[in-house]
């Protein structure tokens, strides 16, 4: 159990690091960024999560928020994940 644990939280860490590169990214290159090869990879990266942010969040919410909502969706993940990690490594502590 705990080898899954790590390994998701590993992916997770990966998507977060993705997702602050490409807005940093975005920061510096500004409108063309889309241009960008490793602008291109790091959305290709990013997408399955901002759909499900897409999908999670009201219409009222414009696409330009989704990242913002995909970062704070893994950021909860990232931390559930690293709660479950220290409960697993204290339980199989010996006495």
């Amino acid at each position: 159990m705990l080898t899954v644990v790590v390994v998701l939280k590993a992916v997770t860490e990966i998507a977060l690091l993705a997702l602050l590169g490409q807005g940093l990214l975005a920061l510096l290159a500004g409108a063309s960024a889309p241009q960008n090869v490793f602008y291109g990879v790091l959305n290709a990266m990013t997408l399955p999560v901002r759909r499900v942010a897409g999908w999670i969040t009201p219409g009222a919410v414009g696409p330009r928020f989704h990242g913002f909502v995909a970062f704070c969706i893994l950021a909860s993940v990232w931390l559930a994940l690293t709660i479950g990690k220290i409960k697993l490594v204290l339980g199989a502590a010996p006495a």
